[in-house]
């Protein structure tokens, strides 16, 4: 896996992030790991399945899980932040 690879995932998070109005996880090194196991997994497997997740093994099924999975807007709305910790709820001003 690539700086450029990592970097990228990095950007898609951020505007994803933006776009919705969450923020990404300022812990560095935990923001760090997500988003090397983002990239690391569409390297091996061709999609950027959440690295908190398990995998199937059948795209089809597995398709809930690319990032942002299916679940990360409930969890956000309940928790604060998203299963992987790498979106969290904009705190109010």
């Amino acid at each position: 896996m690539t700086e450029e690879e990592n970097e990228a995932t990095h950007t898609r998070a951020k505007q994803y992030a933006r776009e919705k109005g969450y923020v990404l996880n300022v812990d560095e090194k935990q923001l760090s790991a997500v988003l090397r196991g983002l990239a690391r997994n569409k390297e091996r497997f061709g999609a950027a399945y959440c690295p908190c997740r398990l995998r199937s093994g059948d795209p089809e099924k597995d398709q809930i899980i690319i990032c942002p999975c299916i679940y990360h807007e409930k969890e956000i709305e309940e928790q604060g932040t998203c299963h992987c910790r790498l979106f969290f709820k904009k705190k109010s001003e």
